[in-house]
């Protein structure tokens, strides 16, 4: 099968023939003030609205897949559909994140209000999408094409550059969408099935992150038969987090998912969910999370789990360990503005 890079070199190609002339608003009951799309030079600087032929070429994501500096990531309520609590997170922090994680269930529309919100301040958004309610089985089978076809025909049309992560920890049994109810099998089709419908309707402006949970609480669930192929895949997404259960060294925690990753692909990995349980230790994971992002070239950075749900993750939370937070943060490695990569 052709790489995925050379799939989105051939629709920028039928792009500029026309054969992909998509432009306009969003759909999926989003805003219609202003124009929803951007094109591939405009959204390199930060424009909002399509003024040229160039809007009809999907949005070319290889300079973000793997950038010279680290993604600063992060998931706070409420961001992007709103910034607000972002820019108080921002404020903390004395950094921009340039990667806002948000979760969507299956059959919600496409927020493209958000997608804009995050790129006109130098950020691109991750989208967690939940088929919480769908069997994972009957997406493989098709029986969501018409939403995955306007969702993915949504995202052409936007024209910025977005992440998605399907059905995500799908290798932990907690979720509808895990090992109790899913097969390998089905996921893997359901996931290429989705990817190659974002391709066939041209929205290769998407960057696809697949995302296991460290396999420490589920050591008996190998990963690669839930891999759907490099053709399918540009990030590892990891998800996991410090608790009192580890001893807080970065491989303790992260080491036994990236080596297994390792033996089937070599797609660059980011800690697509993570943060430190509040406590004395906080400070100490803190770094080793910074320590560990930067001693490996092929981690791209990490998104920080702002919530509070099962434990307070919240950086505010600890007063001492934001301080250590917002040190390490100041590093001019980590962050970056997504319009210039």
């Amino acid at each position: 099968m052709r790489s995925f890079t050379r799939v989105r070199t051939a629709l920028a190609a039928c792009a500029l023939s026309g054969v992909l002339a998509l432009s306009g608003c969003s759909v999926l009951g989003e805003d219609s003030g202003g124009s929803a799309s951007a094109g591939a030079g405009e959204a390199g600087a930060g424009a909002d609205t399509a003024a040229s032929p160039e809007a009809d070429v999907p949005y070319d994501v290889v300079p973000l897949l793997k950038p010279d500096k680290k993604y600063f990531g992060a998931a706070v309520e409420g961001a992007p559909n709103s910034m607000k609590s972002l820019d108080t997170y921002t404020e903390m922090v004395g950094k921009q994140p340039n990667l806002i994680e948000y979760y969507a269930a299956w059959g919600d529309g496409f927020d493209a209000t958000g997608v804009r919100n995050a790129w006109r301040e130098g950020a691109m958004t991750l989208m967690s999408w939940e088929p919480f309610d769908t069997p994972v089985a009957d997406i493989a089978a098709g029986k969501s094409d018409a939403y995955i076809e306007e969702y993915a025909t949504a995202v052409r049309k936007l024209n910025l550059p977005v992440v998605i992560s399907f059905a995500d920890e799908f290798n932990g049994h907690w979720e509808k969408w895990g090992t109790k109810n899913v097969t390998p099998e089905d996921y893997v089709a359901a996931w290429r099935h989705i990817h190659e419908t974002f391709i066939d309707v041209g929205a290769s402006n998407v960057i696809w992150a697949w995302s296991p949970n460290i396999v420490n609480p589920v050591k008996s669930v190998k990963l690669k038969p839930y891999y759907p192929g490099d053709a399918y895949v540009d990030w590892v997404g990891l998800i996991g987090y410090w608790t009192i259960e580890e001893d807080g060294a970065f491989d303790s925690v992260f080491g036994a998912t990236r080596d297994q990753v390792r033996t089937f692909t070599k797609k660059p990995m980011i800690l697509l969910e993570t943060a430190a349980m509040a406590g004395e230790r906080r400070r100490a994971d803190i770094r080793n999370l910074f320590a560990g992002v930067t001693a490996d070239d092929d981690m791209l950075g990490f998104v920080w789990f702002n919530h509070k749900k099962r434990a307070d993750w919240r950086l505010e939370a600890s007063p001492l360990a934001l301080k250590e937070f917002k040190r390490l943060a100041a590093d001019d490695s980590f962050g970056f503005d997504v319009r210039k990569p």
